[in-house]
């Protein structure tokens, strides 16, 4: 049997961990074995499951580096999911690699842009090694057109990583994306029932 790798992207509150979870479930539906993994620094919502923003789970294998996978692979699995992925090194690519010709069916969700705009690997990567890519858009948070970015609204402009979710992010549109941090969020769809004034 041949396996492959399927990358779903996009940016945050774009429904990557829900699509994710979906073609988990499939999978188990299917009797097929399946794994998750997930990083251990990603502990917004669950210790160890895989957790959408709307709350849907997944049981998951948190791995502190991408190669104690092998420390947890068992010879029976067909289906690996990985989600945010792109808090992995760039390992996850060769990882990826080795499963898909073990004939294990690869799914990774994860950020293909960090908050700068920039590419964020290891997905960017992966997409282009990948069998099926899949980019999801969210909605922007200004003005409701389809958002490819995630805007920083708090926290450190020093570092590219930095675990967070309401508190920290916006999904925008480019039109209203900055690749800086923005002290205040601009959430104007909290006033569209508001009387004009």
């Amino acid at each position: 049997m041949s396996g492959w790798i399927e990358v779903i992207a996009g940016s945050m509150y774009s429904g990557k961990t829900e699509e994710l979870i979906r073609r988990i479930r499939r999978a188990q539906y299917a009797k097929l074995n399946v794994q998750v993994f997930k990083p251990m620094i990603d502990q917004r919502y669950h210790q160890t499951n895989v957790t959408s923003h709307n709350q849907t789970q997944v049981e998951a294998t948190p791995l502190e580096n991408i190669s104690d996978i092998w420390n947890h692979l068992k010879n029976s699995t067909q289906v690996v999911g990985f989600d945010e992925g792109q808090f992995f090194t760039m390992d996850l690519v060769q990882v990826c690699r080795d499963l898909s010709s073990r004939g294990i069916r690869v799914i990774v969700a994860g950020l293909d842009m960090d908050w700068k705009g920039q590419p964020f690997e290891p997905i960017p990567t992966l997409m282009a090694i990948a069998e099926e890519v899949t980019k999801n858009r969210a909605v922007c948070m200004v003005c409701g057109e389809l958002a490819t970015y995630s805007q920083k609204i708090s926290g450190s402009s020093q570092t590219q990583i930095e675990v967070g979710a309401e508190d920290f992010y916006e999904a925008r549109c480019r039109l209203h994306f900055a690749p800086i941090v923005e002290q205040k969020p601009s959430r104007k769809f909290d006033n569209l029932n508001q009387s004009p004034t």
